[in-house]
C-alpha cells in the first residue's frame, strides 16, 4: 500500500553544483519557508551578464504557502538576490542584526524597503512560521552574526548550518554554540544540511585572530612604507583587525571602494566595528600625511575589473596611484576561476614598484574536515544532505558523512531543483522544479536567455555581416545594393576583393529566387544567408552571423 502521509520536502533552488546563489525551500503541507536568497557571479561564457539570481517560479506558483525568508548571514551569495526576489514574491525576512542592516541597504537601493516586513532575531531565539519552528544558533564565519538554523518540522529536526567554521577565539562576539548542537543531537536530528566549501581540506580552519598577529608583524616590518590592503568588503572582523594594527602603529586609515564604505558604515552604526577616534580619514586628506602614516583598505582582492584596487593597479584611479615601495597585501584567497584576474593585478602592481604580499594573510570562513566531523559527531543526523559547493565538494562531503556513521543510503547529493521528500522512514527524490538561474543584464531581469547568449557568443567569436538590399515594390527589381557591412569579421577596406565576391554571391542568390517567382521575404533572406554562409566558410573557414536587410520602395 502506498504511504499517503505528508512528508517534509526540501527543494534547493540554487547553491548546489556551484559556489553561490544559495537558496533552499522547505515545505510541509501548506507551509513553505525559504532559507537564504543569494546571487552568483556570471561564468566566462555569460557575455555581458552582470549577475545570476535564482529562479523562484516554484515559490511564485505557491505564494500563498510561503511564510517567510530566513537568512543565515550577510554575504552576497546569501542575500544578493533578495531585492529582485522580493519584487516577485513579498516575503517577511527574519535574520540577525548585522545581516538585516546589510539587507536593508540593498532594499533601500531598489526602493523596496517599506514594502518588506522585517524582523531581527537574536541567537537562541525561536520563531514560528506556519507549521515550522525555527531556532537561530550562533556560528562563526568570515562575517559577524552568522547563524545556523534548527528547523523543527512535524517529521523531526532539520539542521541547516549556513556557512560556518569553529572559531574558539573570534574577533567579535562569542564562539559557535557547540553545546546547542550537542543538545539537538541528543533529542535526535532527522537531517543535517552542512556547508561543503572546504570539505577537501584536512584539519581545522585557523582562527580569524591569527590574521591579526600576521598584520601586526607586517606593520612592524614595513614601518617606512605606505600599506594598501585588499580584502572582502563583508569581512568585518578582518577590517577591525587592520584598524587595530593601524592604530597600534600610529597610522591613519582610508577606506576605498563603494561596497567597503557601505558595509563599514553599517557595521559601525550597529556596533560591530570599533574605530578609535581620529583614525579614519577621507581619501582627499591623504596628501596631508606622510606615506608611512597611511593604511588604505580597499576592495578588489579578487581582481574584479572595476574594483578600487584594479583601478589603482591600472593607473585609472582618480585619487590614488602606486608609488615604488608601496606594500600591497592581498588578504583573501582567489575564488576558483578568479586566479588569472588576481595575478594580472599583482603583476601590474609589481611592475609599478609595489611589493605584493599574499601568503598567510587570510584564513577561510568555512569548516575544514575536522570541524565538519565535529558537527556530525554532535548532531548525529539520520540523513545527510551536503549543500554549498560544486559537485566534487558535495561528493567528498557525502563520503565524510558515511565515515561519520551515516548509512550510505541515507546520504543524498542533490542537484538544483530536486524535490527531496523525507520522513522518519522515507528519503527519496520524487520530482523536479524549474531552477535554471535568471540572468540580470543592466536593468533587464530575465530578458536575456539562452538564445540571446548564444547569439552573443556567436558574435564574439565570428563577427557580423549585414547585407542590405532595396527592391522596387511590385516588380521586385533590384534598385540598390547589395551593400555589405562587416563588424568583427573582416576589415572592409583591406578585404575589397572578398566583399565584391560576396556581393556577386548575393546577387546570384537573389536572381535565382526572382527567376523562380519567389518573393516571400523570409525565403529570400534564408536563401541569401545560406548561399553567403557557404561561400564564406569555403573562402575563410569562418561563419559570421549573417543578417540580410530588405527594403521595398
Amino acid at each position: 500500500m502506498k504511504d499517503n502521509k505528508s512528508k517534509v520536502k526540501i527543494i534547493p533552488l540554487g547553491g548546489l553544483e556551484q559556489i553561490g546563489m544559495n537558496i533552499t525551500a522547505i515545505e510541509y503541507e501548506d507551509s513553505i519557508i525559504v532559507i537564504d536568497c543569494g546571487l552568483a557571479f556570471p561564468e566566462d561564457e555569460m557575455l555581458g551578464i552582470d549577475l545570476v539570481i535564482p529562479d523562484v517560479t516554484y515559490l511564485k506558483d505557491n505564494a500563498d504557502k510561503v511564510k517567510g525568508l530566513l537568512v543565515t548571514h550577510g554575504h552576497e551569495d546569501h542575500i544578493g538576490a533578495i531585492p529582485y526576489v522580493e519584487n516577485e514574491i513579498n516575503m517577511p525576512i527574519y535574520t540577525t542584526k548585522l545581516t538585516m542592516g546589510l539587507i536593508e541597504n540593498k532594499l533601500r537601493e531598489h526602493n523596496n524597503l517599506n514594502n518588506v516586513k522585517r524582523k531581527i532575531v537574536k541567537h537562541g531565539q525561536i520563531i514560528n512560521l506556519g507549521c515550522f519552528r525555527i531556532e537561530f544558533i550562533r556560528t562563526n564565519h568570515s562575517i559577524v552574526d552568522a547563524a545556523a538554523l534548527a528547523i523543527y518540522t512535524p517529521e523531526g529536526i532539520i539542521i541547516h548550518t549556513g556557512d560556518f567554521k569553529v572559531d574558539y577565539t573570534p574577533v567579535f562576539g562569542e564562539m559557535i554554540d557547540l553545546p546547542r548542537f550537542g543538545e539537538l543531537g541528543k533529542k535526535g536530528v532527522l537531517a543535517l544540511m552542512a556547508d561543503s566549501t572546504n570539505v577537501e581540506r584536512p584539519g581545522y580552519t585557523q582562527s580569524e585572530k591569527t590574521v591579526g598577529k600576521t598584520f601586526d608583524n607586517l606593520f612592524a616590518d614595513n614601518r617606512d612604507h605606505r600599506i594598501i590592503i585588499a580584502t572582502f568588503a563583508s569581512n568585518v572582523d578582518r577590517v577591525q583587525q587592520i584598524i587595530n594594527s593601524a592604530y597600534k602603529y600610529g597610522r591613519k586609515v582610508v577606506v576605498e571602494g563603494r561596497s567597503m564604505v557601505n558595509i563599514i558604515q553599517t557595521a559601525t552604526e550597529l556596533g560591530y566595528i570599533n574605530i578609535p577616534d581620529n583614525t579614519l580619514i577621507e581619501i582627499e586628506n591623504i596628501k596631508n600625511y606622510p606615506d608611512e602614516q597611511i593604511v588604505l583598505i580597499t576592495t578588489g582582492s579578487q581582481g574584479e575589473n572595476m574594483a578600487a584596487l584594479s583601478r589603482i593597479a591600472a593607473n585609472i584611479h582618480n585619487k590614488i596611484s602606486i608609488k615604488p615601495g608601496d606594500v600591497v597585501i592581498f588578504s583573501s584567497n582567489p575564488i576558483p576561476g578568479n586566479e588569472k584576474a588576481v595575478f594580472k593585478v599583482i603583476n601590474e602592481l609589481e611592475m609599478k614598484g609595489a611589493h605584493v604580499i599574499f601568503q598567510d594573510t587570510h584564513v577561510s570562513g568555512h569548516a575544514c574536515q575536522e570541524e565538519l566531523k565535529l558537527m556530525y559527531a554532535l548532531t548525529k543526523p539520520k540523513y545527510a544532505i551536503p549543500v554549498h559547493g560544486e559537485f566534487r565538494h558535495l561528493k567528498r562531503h557525502a563520503e565524510l558523512a558515511v565515515e561519520m556513521g551515516v548509512a550510505k543510503e541515507n546520504v543524498k547529493i542533490l542537484t538544483t531543483g530536486d524535490v527531496l521528500e523525507l520522513s522518519a522512514d522515507t528519503f527519496e527524490v520524487t520530482g523536479k522544479v524549474p531552477a535554471q538561474g535568471i540572468l540580470v543584464d543592466g536593468l533587464g531581469v530575465g530578458d536575456v536567455g539562452n538564445i540571446v547568449l548564444r547569439d552573443r557568443q556567436h558574435l564574439s567569436q565570428n563577427g557580423l555581416m549585414l547585407v542590405v538590399i532595396t527592391l522596387e515594390q511590385g516588380s521586385y527589381q533590384l534598385l540598390a545594393g547589395p551593400d555589405i557591412v562587416s563588424r568583427g569579421f573582416v576589415y572592409v577596406r583591406e578585404s575589397e576583393t572578398l566583399i565584391d565576391e560576396c556581393k556577386e554571391v548575393v546577387q546570384e542568390a537573389l536572381d535565382m529566387c526572382l527567376s523562380k517567382g519567389i518573393t516571400d521575404w523570409g525565403k529570400l533572406k534564408g536563401t541569401i544567408r545560406d548561399a553567403l554562409g557557404e561561400f564564406l566558410w569555403k573562402r575563410t573557414k569562418r561563419s559570421p552571423m549573417i543578417l540580410p536587410v530588405i527594403t521595398e520602395v
